[in-house]
């Protein structure tokens, strides 16, 4: 059990990165570009299969599918 003094490493950790961004999409197959224009990635496409969601190779990015969207 830890006191009240004693810290996390979540709450010590340095820079610790942002959870990956949450699309919600209506179609199975998504593109990625990794939304920075220039500072982006290479364009890819994924499909989505019957899972409802994708993550990109790239940037982490989590597509899923919206509740109610056939994915067509």
């Amino acid at each position: 059990m830890s006191s009240p003094n004693e810290k996390t490493l979540v709450d010590t950790a340095p820079n610790a990165l942002p959870a990956p961004e949450v699309i919600e999409v209506t179609s199975t197959r998504v593109m990625c570009d990794g939304g920075g224009g220039a500072l982006g990635h290479p364009r890819v496409w994924y499909d989505m299969g019957d899972d409802g969601f994708v993550e990109c190779g790239y940037c982490d990015r989590r597509f899923v599918l919206k509740d109610g969207a056939d994915g067509h």
